[in-house]
């Protein structure tokens, strides 16, 4: 097909036909509004509190072990109960969360330890209401949608994190980080309002308890399918070694542009944005793994380049590549997962997925933050781009299946294209091979 730009406009075909998504869809856009801004005003008020990079690192440390239990466990909830109950009633937790974040900064002398206290639930319950969300989308979008699902969902996170950054910054410095915290309460009150009208989500026909076992399935499922296994190596990798989101208070003022702190939190979600307003060609890709890993190669070679430039407005522009190529990763990513796994694990293998995109970052922030308390800001910046670099370069060798993926021949695509295809689809009964397809288990 020709590149013109009606093929490259998004796909709002999922926006049409379900109400369901349109629903899930406008709550999200309302929270990410707010949580951008407290994405800026948490980092930036320990800065001001303590003045030590490696403490602002420290908050990729403190929401690594919620993230690996909640992560887990809200998989195995998410494949077990109403997925609806569990998105509106983390969605009020974190609201919750929220007002403790403002109550604390009205004080006279605001702590530091609620600061970590607060990123530590707020990892805790994003690791219960993520994987129910992800798990919900296939069940609520046709399969031929899902592409066009997984760009729109990040247009719709893209949107609050240009907007929220960018209008952090102003509203910070002129209001405070208290008028931050505030909007981020109210918004999080209208998107529970806004899922309360959700259809009640249940758990597939048979579904069991949550446990131990059942995560182990969930495990043995997603170690049986290397080409699932890669992309969450290739991302875990890119975001442990290249994501110095912690330290971009401190390379502002290393670049004597103070001014440029919001621009630069808002320079990766932009260049996500462009990608995704111009993602109409995605849905004729079907390689997908090699979409990721190219992607991936390019992140770290972007971010690089950042840590390289002394002009503050090339290192806006590297950020910029960086976040188009991390949305294509994205895309496909998450079109590979949607596409092939079972409705009665999905909840599961979305709680492993959730670790890879989110342990990775916190994990880097650590790294970014240690490094540059031993070297240099600058430093910390362009080793990681290149440690990533070579890092995925060996993946790539390492996992020939994740090359050679294909959505029109992978058995699993074919299978759960032929479950969409039945009466009811996947959202009323359980998937006759959801049992079989996890290892170790009987037919």
């Amino acid at each position: 097909m020709s590149p013109s730009p009606r093929n490259l406009l998004p796909d709002l075909a999922p926006w049409r036909s379900s109400r369901e998504f349109r629903l899930l869809w406008s709550a999200g856009a309302v929270t990410v509004l707010g949580s951008f801004l407290t994405f800026v005003a948490l980092p930036l008020q320990l800065k001001e509190l303590t003045g030590s990079a490696a403490a602002v690192g420290a908050l990729g440390a403190v929401q690594l072990g919620p993230l690996i239990v909640f992560g887990l466990y809200g998989g195995a909830l998410a494949d077990a109960f109403d997925r609806r109950k569990l998105i509106v009633w983390s969605e009020a937790g974190l609201g919750a969360v929220a007002l403790g974040l403002l109550l604390n900064s009205l004080l006279p002398r605001p702590a530091a330890w609620p600061l970590y206290a607060a990123a530590a639930l707020t990892s805790a319950l994003t690791g219960v209401q993520r994987p129910a969300l992800d798990a919900l989308v296939p069940r609520i979008v046709p399969h031929e949608q899902l592409s066009a699902a997984a760009a729109l969902n990040s247009l719709r996170w893209q949107f609050g994190a240009v907007a929220g950054p960018a209008g952090a910054g102003l509203l910070i410095a002129y209001a405070g980080v208290e008028a931050a915290y505030a909007l981020d309460v109210a918004t999080f009150a209208v998107s529970v309002l806004i899922g309360c009208r959700l259809r009640p989500a249940p758990p597939s026909h048979g579904a069991k308890r949550p446990s131990l076992r059942g995560i182990a399935e969930g495990g043995r499922y997603a170690w049986s399918r290397k080409e699932l296994l890669g992309t969450y190596a290739v991302d875990l990798a890119a975001m442990l070694f290249a994501f110095p989101l912690a330290l971009f208070p401190f390379l502002a003022e290393d670049l004597e542009a103070e001014w440029s702190l919001g621009l630069m939190y808002a320079a990766l979600p932009f260049g996500s944005l462009l990608v995704s307003l111009t993602s109409g060609w995605t849905a004729r890709v079907h390689r997908h793994g090699r979409a990721v890993l190219w992607s991936a190669l390019c992140w770290g070679a972007a971010m690089a380049a950042a840590g390289w430039m002394t002009d503050v407005w090339l290192v806006l522009a590297c950020l910029t590549v960086a976040g188009g190529c991390d949305m294509i990763s994205g895309i496909f990513r998450s079109t590979m997962w949607n596409q092939t796994i079972p409705d009665g694990l999905r909840g599961r293998l979305a709680g492993i997925e959730l670790l890879s995109y989110s342990a990775g970052p916190q994990l880097g922030q650590v790294r970014s933050g240690g490094v540059a308390a031993f070297t240099s800001v600058r430093a910390s910046v362009w080793s990681g781009g290149l440690i990533c670099v070579a890092a995925v370069g060996l993946l790539a060798l390492a996992l020939p299946k994740l090359m050679s993926y294909d959505a029109r021949t992978d058995p699993h695509a074919r299978r759960r294209r032929a479950e969409h295809a039945e009466p009811g689809g996947p959202d009323t009964h359980a998937p006759p091979d959801a049992v079989s397809e996890a290892p170790g288990t009987s037919p």
